[in-house]
């Protein structure tokens, strides 16, 4: 068996939360480049991501900030290596045109990932949805409630300008959802944003209606104002698959100062599968309902849960899906179009936001997700 040698940008939390997938035995940690003096890593510590792009990696991990995910992604390739690109692709369609033309002028693969559409049971959801036993699929709604915003932020975390806020952030998850689950194109895209804290002053909550060219139609609705917790929902288990205390309630907004503003959170230890939220995808005779342990399934005349095994390794769906692409060369469900079809959302919803309009989408691909 081939294994892949992995090479990441960036050590930040983007790439604690993914590191446990790395231990899938397809995948080694080799080596990484990140500017901060004491950062932790299993493998070398190289000096520039430049050193890291020279070395024997296959493929390098962009886990840096947003607004530097093309720049990077694009050195990665022109050093021909292959590309994993944590989400947001990028921060402007420019951008993942340059990093999709990159990739395809090196010959290499370019995954967009990861997001919560990777989840296990969004895909058996998917599946279910494809089958066609339960009809057409004519409805989606989604829903999350989180502290998002009360969690420790870099400055960039905070301007949106810089790739900050719950659109950028948070809206990439939700949209991934459900363009997996429509099996069509987004049409488009009207949408509210709210910003109404003045001490961390950016999007924190949302709420959209996308519109789909086949006649479905799907609303999204996130607050990060750590409020209600949207993981009741989901019988206390957190959105990195591990059990949450109830009892701390209001923990995020009372450790949060000033000092500690940098400091990492510590992981769920993941029990069940991901999530992110409510969703619900109403078909003509039954409504789909992805858990952390399965597909609940609300039809004409009973209700069953389509149950999933449990997880072995977290976002293992992600290295299944960069290891196909890779080794493989089967085309990624989440490849660059995909990436730049997710952002052209997110960012109709802050333009609709501001003009008070609905917003049509132009480069929404017709058939990325029908692989």
């Amino acid at each position: 068996m081939r294994k892949l040698r992995i090479g990441v940008a960036g050590l930040g939390r983007a790439f604690q939360v993914m590191a446990p997938a790395f231990a899938d035995p397809r995948v080694e940690l080799v080596a990484a480049a990140d500017p901060r003096p004491g950062a932790s890593f299993p493998g070398r510590i190289l000096a520039s991501l430049e050193e890291l792009c020279r070395s024997s990696v296959d493929v390098v991990y962009v886990a840096t900030p947003h607004q530097l995910h093309a720049e990077h992604a694009c050195l990665a390739a022109q050093h021909g290596k292959h590309v994993l690109v944590e989400k947001p692709m990028a921060l402007s369609l420019e951008e993942c045109r340059r990093m999709i033309d990159a990739a395809r002028r090196a010959g290499v693969q370019l995954v967009v990932g990861h997001s919560h559409s990777f989840d296990l049971p969004i895909m058996r959801a998917r599946e279910l949805i494809r089958s066609g036993e339960f009809g057409r699929l004519r409805m989606i709604t989604a829903l999350n409630f989180t502290d998002f915003l009360y969690r420790p932020r870099r400055p960039e975390e905070l301007d949106s300008a810089r790739g900050g806020g719950a659109v950028f952030n948070q809206a990439a998850h939700q949209v991934d959802i459900i363009r997996v689950l429509s099996g069509s194109h987004v049409r488009s895209v009207r949408a509210q944003t709210g910003n109404w804290d003045a001490a961390r002053p950016t999007e924190s909550a949302y709420s959209a209606l996308l519109s789909f060219e086949d006649g479905a139609f799907a609303s999204l609705t996130y607050s990060g104002y750590a409020h209600f917790d949207s993981d009741e929902l989901m019988g206390w288990i957190g959105e990195l698959g591990g059990w949450k205390d109830p009892a701390q309630y209001g923990v995020s907004r009372k450790t949060l100062d000033d000092r500690q503003k940098y400091a990492p959170r510590k992981l769920q230890a993941q029990t069940h599968h991901q999530h992110f939220g409510l969703v619900i995808a109403s078909c003509e005779r039954a409504d789909l309902r992805p858990l952390p342990d399965g597909v609940m399934i609300y039809g004409d005349e009973e209700k069953r849960l389509d149950p999933l095994p449990a997880p072995t390794l977290p976002r293992q769906e992600v290295i299944d899906e960069l290891y196909d692409a890779v080794v493989n060369g089967k085309k990624p469900l989440h490849g660059g179009e995909w990436g730049m079809a997710t952002l052209e959302v997110c960012l109709a919803m802050l333009e609709s936001s501001k003009s008070q309009s609905d917003i049509k989408l132009r480069h929404q691909p017709k058939s990325a997700w029908r692989t």
